[in-house]
Order: C-alpha cells, then sequence, then structure tokens
C-alpha cells in the first residue's frame, strides 16, 4: 500500500467528485497489490461508473503519457507518492435508446427504412 498524500496535478473535476476519486483511489491500494494495476484501475472505474453513470476511463502507472478528449468537468489527474491515476468520462452517458439512436440517423437520412 501507498501511505502518501494524494497530490492532483490537474483537474477539471468538481472537489466532491475529486474527493470521492482520491478516497476510492486509497480503496483500491488497501485492496490490491500496487503492482496490480489493473485491478486498481479496474475498481476505480467500477466505483466511477456505478456512482456518476457510464463511459469513465481510469490509467494507473508510473510513468505513461497520454492524450485524451473528456466530457468537460470530467477529468482528474493525480500521483500518490509515484503512482499515478488518470481518470476521466468520455462520450455520451449512454441513456439513450437504440431506437432515439436510430431515429436520430433515420431524421438526418443515414438509415434506411
Amino acid at each position: 500500500m501507498l501511505e502518501g498524500k494524494a497530490v492532483v496535478r490537474e483537474t477539471d473535476m468538481p472537489e466532491a467528485m475529486q474527493n470521492h476519486c482520491l478516497e476510492l483511489a486509497y480503496q483500491a491500494l488497501d485492496l490490491h497489490e500496487v503492482c496490480d494495476r489493473q485491478a486498481i484501475a479496474h475498481y476505480i472505474k467500477q466505483k466511477f461508473d456505478e456512482a456518476y453513470g457510464p463511459a469513465w476511463h481510469c490509467v494507473v502507472g508510473v510513468d505513461f503519457g497520454s492524450c485524451i478528449t473528456h466530457l468537460c468537468g470530467n477529468f482528474i489527474f493525480f500521483r500518490v507518492e509515484t503512482m499515478e491515476f488518470l481518470v476521466f468520462k468520455d462520450g455520451k452517458d449512454l441513456t439513450e435508446s437504440k431506437e432515439e439512436a436510430i431515429g436520430v440517423l433515420q431524421g438526418a437520412g443515414k438509415v434506411d427504412s
């Protein structure tokens, strides 16, 4: 387990969501071995999907680069000691039904009936 204080390097999340993310990171580090970065990332992603809807992504590692697109207000990049965490939401909430999506495409002339 890493016990250092989390340092937020970049974010546009509301403060309450940031605090929730940091709390989940500490929980994940308590539950999983530090070397099991995939399990740590999966835990945070799953909890964020449950709390804030689907389409969350989480990257955990010690040295990585990224170039992402995210929804405004849904991004945080922080570290705990040497471990870095990137959590963001991408795309739609995926709440529209298949019929609604097809209806939009038909209205735009993109789907043949």
